[in-house]
């Protein structure tokens, strides 16, 4: 009997590495693993290996970091990619590109299956089958960990019994890291009262009491130099991380509403992503009009409301992109920040199309702003709200004198 195949998308992980095995003993399935690399730094043998040791008929490893940086960081960062003003997005970018590798595997090896180690109570599941579905409405979806209940603890026995390996720090923490940043959950980070201790961190030094500078250079909303340097963004990136982290930036350490209705407490180490957005913030703010800034920042919010929920596919964040884009023809120029003690804030910037003016700002004699026109354009600009107050006035004293009489 020829078994059908079926595509897992493969981290290494508790999830996937259980996933295999329930695949084949309850779907009597012929599993091929897709490992997609999004700068997680992973052994990406030793994955292959226990796929393979485990019972996968075929692995296939996908190199996926610069399209990761073109079609979803440099996006992200345009955007200010910030779900809920605090995470950048980094699991919830990758997961589409995960998905859509996972999609052409399925396609090449002509597979009517695809499999993932999602939970049913994350946002991944929602990211994946909703780009899977996208792709190929006709691929079928099976999703062991959340079809079958399971929890990590039922999870691990499971890994016992089948002598699938599983790493103390798995035991430990469920981690998920890409070229953007880490999210790490579980173990004692549940109870939101506890403070992450200092073994969840990669690039955080809690130890270092000096302040350091850094210089970002942009060229139409893009990153393209660290401290004069010139640099891929690949590189780029692993010098903020490094360099940031090294002064204790880079945590956020917050609740998060999930899409699917619970709240989380969620901790991420971002340092790059952190700074990148920071800084690109803020000169937005120097060569964008006013209006330009607090209407992108609506479209900011929703672009990532929607990266974050899985609607990666959607039209609507294609045409988000196209006007995002359109405004960052002129957010080229360069950053300065001071980071010291986890801290880190801007203080300096430049551009040659800023809008600031010092004749126009300045208090000294050089000022070329005449004040004298600012008396009547502030009569116009409060006249409603003076009338409106001035109406309310006049009918408190009528009802005031009514209750006199």
């Amino acid at each position: 009997m020829v078994k059908d195949k079926c595509i897992l998308a493969y981290s290494g992980g508790l999830d996937t590495s259980v996933c295999i095995k329930y695949l084949q003993l309850l779907h009597e399935l012929e599993v091929i693993t897709v490992t997609v690399d999004c700068g997680q730094n992973d052994d990406f043998e030793e994955i292959e290996k226990r796929s393979k040791e485990i019972g996968a008929v075929q692995h296939y490893y996908i190199d996926a970091k610069e399209e990761f940086i073109n079609e979803y960081i440099i996006p992200c960062i345009k955007a200010n990619g910030l779900y809920e003003n605090q995470y950048p997005l980094g699991t919830a970018l990758a997961r589409p590109l995960i998905a859509k590798k996972a999609v052409e595997i399925a396609n090449e090896e002509n597979a009517k299956i695809i499999a993932h180690g999602c939970t049913g109570k994350g946002n991944d599941q929602i990211r994946f089958d909703i780009t899977i579905k996208s792709l190929n409405p006709d691929l079928r979806i099976i999703a062991p960990i959340r079809d079958m209940n399971l929890t990590r603890d039922i999870e691990i026995q499971f890994a016992k019994e089948h002598n699938i390996p599983i790493s103390t720090e798995v035991k430990k923490y469920s981690i998920d890291m890409n070229i953007w940043g880490r999210s790490i959950e579980g173990g004692d980070l549940e109870n939101p009262f506890v403070e992450p201790p200092k073994d969840c961190f990669k690039f955080i030094n809690f130890d270092n009491p000096d302040a350091g500078y850094l210089e970002i250079e942009y060229e139409n909303g893009i990153p393209i130099t660290a401290d004069g340097k010139k640099m891929n963004l690949l590189d780029l990136l692993n010098y903020i991380n490094f360099k940031a982290g090294s002064y204790g930036v880079g945590i956020v350490d917050h609740i998060e509403d999930r899409v699917i209705g619970i709240k989380s407490r969620e901790v991420y180490e971002c340092p790059a992503a952190i700074v990148l957005i920071k800084a690109h913030q803020d000169l937005e703010k120097m060569v964008l009009t006013s209006h330009e800034v607090r209407f992108k920042h609506i479209v900011d919010q929703q672009w990532s409301w929607m990266a974050y929920s899985g609607l990666w596919q959607d039209p609507l964040l294609n045409d988000l992109d196209k006007f995002i884009d359109a405004t960052q023809n002129k957010v080229t120029g360069k950053v300065k920040m001071r980071m010291q003690n986890g801290s880190i804030r801007v203080v300096g910037r430049k551009s040659k199309f800023s809008l600031y003016r010092n004749e126009l700002a300045t208090y000294t004699s050089d000022s070329v702003f005449d004040q004298q026109l600012a008396k009547g354009f502030v009569e116009l600009w409060g006249l409603q709200s003076i009338t409106a107050n001035s109406i309310a006035i006049n009918l408190n004293k009528k009802e005031n004198k009514g209750d006199e009489q």
